[in-house]
């Protein structure tokens, strides 16, 4: 039985902590009036089967348990019809591969609406990383045939510098598109739960008032998660280049990811909270705390194996474009071969650029469809959210909904 609040575990005994003062039904008595004795022989517990029916040709067999929680597992006669499914969940507690289908349903559902939506941040994004990596990040000097240890040494350094260069415009780029994704995904994937059609200029206009609390919500996040790591591996640098120093940087930036990670997934949903519940920033962390409170380590689950999975997605599609990448720029192919810095021309960005657009198409409304789908699984199993979402999916059995009826958190 779900015994999570807002799910009632059906066919508790109604003697449970029954005391001693209650009236109790009378033991039968036979004939004389002498309390009866009950027979030392009693069918077996939990295997009662309600009478059958005399009918026209023999007896009438007992209904059939219904299907859904109870009917295919327990034959105890408290079956449960299947849960109300309008869109692309079914609207109960979900389970891992429900959620990851429910992501990849609505990736087909609304396909033209969620590409129209990931292919063009996507494209705006990568240009951008390709202009970034050819005119902002410096070339590193080159080695000789035989460089000296101080030479080569220079080199990594200068090698290092570039890739830190380069990563502040990455990481906004990533914001940019991470902010706009998920705004207008998450109103796409809540109204598919509803089974509603949705356009892209739909989700625009819903998600558009929204912008500047997720906007301050997308800085916030990185900000913090920067700040924690600087406290945990700042009084380590503060004591230099020491045996102690360096034990130090290491013990509290050990510690400071474990806190950016508890931290991350803390306010995992929050998101989710801002954009369906139109939450301000704070309040958005504060209801995503509460909502993920006594789950961390299930949802935690849930994004590991997410990410994982669009991890390797990515790298089955990205290999084959940076092989062709090399293939087209001998320059780099060279570079690696004879150990130097490779220089990547035109070809090589462009190349493995279409492979990055191609796998952030794919994987952007999956890991989106997993946020957003966690966020209302909780809402679900704390507060019972799938009555609301199945009266204003209109189906029959739970109440008409009002004209622009919409769910809370939907």
């Amino acid at each position: 039985m779900n015994d999570t609040p807002g799910w009632a575990s059906p066919g508790s005994s109604p003697s449970d902590g029954q005391g001693a003062d209650v009236p109790r039904p009378a033991e039968p008595a036979d004939a004389t009036g002498t309390p009866a004795k009950w027979s030392d022989h009693q069918p077996p517990a939990g295997h009662w089967s309600p009478p059958t029916a005399p009918g026209p040709s023999g007896p009438v067999p007992p209904p059939a348990p219904a299907p859904g929680w109870g009917g295919g597992h327990h034959q105890s006669g408290w079956g449960r019809p299947p849960a109300a499914k309008p869109g692309v969940i079914p609207l109960r507690p979900l389970g891992v591969g429900e959620i990851l289908d429910g992501a990849v349903s609505t990736l087909r559902a609304h396909w033209r609406t969620v590409l129209g939506i990931t292919l063009t941040v996507s494209v705006i994004t990568q240009i951008g990383d390709i202009l970034v990596q050819r005119y902002l990040v410096p070339v590193p000097p080159k080695l000789g045939p035989d460089p000296t240890p101080e030479e080569a040494l220079s080199q990594s350094v200068e090698s290092l510098k570039a890739s830190l260069i380069s990563l502040g415009p990455t990481m906004l780029l990533t914001l940019i598109g991470t902010f706009v994704t998920t705004a207008l995904l998450t109103i796409v994937i809540s109204r598919a739960v509803l089974g509603r059609p949705v356009t892209l200029s739909d989700a625009w206009n819903e998600a558009r008032p929204r912008l500047p609390q997720l906007l301050g919500l997308t800085l916030l996040l990185p900000l913090l998660s920067a700040a924690v790591m600087a406290v945990g591996v700042l009084p380590g640098l503060l004591l230099g280049g020491t045996p102690a120093g360096v034990l130090l940087t290491v013990v509290g930036g050990i510690a400071a990811l474990v806190v950016m990670l508890w931290l991350l997934i803390r306010f995992s949903l929050s998101y989710s909270a801002l954009m369906l519940e139109r939450q301000g920033v704070m309040a958005s962390l504060r209801r995503s705390a509460k909502l993920v409170q006594g789950a961390w380590w299930r949802i935690f689950g849930i994004i590991t194996l997410t990410t994982l999975v669009m991890f390797l997605v990515s790298m089955i599609i990205a290999i084959p474009f940076t092989v062709i990448a090399f293939a087209a720029d001998g320059e780099g192919l060279g570079g690696l071969l004879t150990g130097t810095t490779p220089e990547f021309g035109w070809a090589f960005l462009i190349i493995t650029g279409v492979g990055a657009v191609i796998a952030a198409s794919i994987t952007y409304p999956i890991s989106s469809g997993v946020s957003v789908l966690l966020y209302i699984d909780q809402r679900i199993r704390r507060e019972a959210l799938d009555l609301d979402l199945a009266r204003a999916a209109g189906v029959p059995g739970y109440g008409a909904p009002a004209p622009g009826d919409t769910p809370p958190g939907s």
